[in-house]
């Protein structure tokens, strides 16, 4: 079974379509991870950064969750900045207890 010439241009413009939207979305994916840095050095000292950072490696998705509100949190201007680290480990504190829900059947 002998490819021609024009199926053979046609897999590779495909391929290279598929490269390309795969580089598109790495570079977005990228920039808004910046973005998302720079403003966590706008809302938090870098103490709490640091804190924030320890957490990322235990809990990816709570630092994830965390840092979006916030940002929305700051964008509203329903928060003072910079959050120290004290104020985020009161902050952590409440939403750890908030996950440990449980419940005792007697």
């Amino acid at each position: 079974m002998a490819i021609d010439e024009d199926e053979l241009e046609r897999l590779k413009a495909k391929r290279a379509a598929e490269l390309q939207k795969k580089l598109e979305e790495e570079e977005e994916r990228l920039r808004r991870e910046a973005e998302r840095q720079a403003a966590m050095r706008i809302i938090l000292t870098p103490e709490a950064r640091e804190r924030l950072a320890n957490l990322r490696l235990i809990k990816p998705e709570l630092v994830a969750q965390l840092e979006e509100q916030l940002i929305q949190l700051a964008s509203a201007g329903r928060i003072r900045t910079p959050i120290t680290d004290d104020a985020l480990k009161e902050l952590l504190s409440r939403l750890d207890r908030r996950r440990n829900i449980r419940i005792r059947r007697l």
